[in-house]
């Protein structure tokens, strides 16, 4: 197989969880390479991809003489291989589909900052604070919106790669959020997209590994 892919530590790489769900959901073949991205090795382990990959980070997808090292630029990719079907044919949809990637892509306002996907696996997980909730809320009134508006039973009608956009931002603020009956859509999304076979994969393996504790999370 010439299509390799470089993922990280499944309980600690959110972006390279995007490109491999993409990918997944295509029914593109691939290697999977998985590279430590934990403390101490995960400075060293990085340096090796940066000798072929300007960002050395992951993700990154190796096809042939092709070196793609963005997420969205990998889904995009995955879509193109696949049946196209992560993008809608509607013009204004997949305008639509864009924009929400967009946002998710270039940070997500800096919502929730301290909730990071490795959070989401830790055995003792703290409540949320008045700003988080505050975020969630934003975030949840556009999705549930969104989901009403387009009809589900995803954001757009059919899946798209703004649902694959959202996934781990999803398990990071459901893992901590308590009350979420106003968004019962919402709820009914993320669990559809939590029963993928894509997801359950990835999340499995993630939950038999050890937590990857980081600082500030309980400041």
């Amino acid at each position: 197989m010439s299509r390799i892919l470089y993922t990280g530590t499944k309980n600690a790489s959110s972006w390279a969880f995007r490109a491999w769900l993409a990918l997944k959901e295509q029914d593109v073949e691939f290697d999977e390479r998985v590279v430590d991205i934990r403390k101490p090795q995960r400075l060293g382990n990085l340096a090796l991809i940066a000798e072929f990959s300007p960002p050395g980070a992951v993700p990154v997808l190796i096809d042939g003489d092709a070196i793609i090292y963005d997420s969205l630029a990998i889904m995009e990719y995955a879509n193109e291989l696949g049946d196209g079907s992560l993008l809608p044919t509607d013009m204004k949809l997949r305008a639509q589909t864009r924009s929400l990637v967009a946002w998710q892509h270039s940070g997500l306002s800096n919502l929730c900052p301290r909730l990071s996907f490795e959070s989401s696996f830790y055995p003792d997980r703290r409540a949320m604070s008045a700003n988080e909730r505050t975020d969630t809320k934003r975030l949840f009134d556009v999705f549930e919106m969104l989901l009403q508006r387009n009809g589900g039973p995803f954001l757009v009608g059919g899946l798209s790669l703004a649902d694959l956009m959202f996934v781990p931002t999803l398990i990071r603020i459901m893992s901590h959020a308590q009350n979420l009956d106003t968004w019962q859509l919402t709820q009914d999304w993320y669990r559809l997209l939590m029963s993928r076979d894509s997801v359950q994969e990835w999340m499995q393996e993630a939950m038999r590994l050890p937590p990857v504790f980081l600082d500030g999370y309980r400041d």
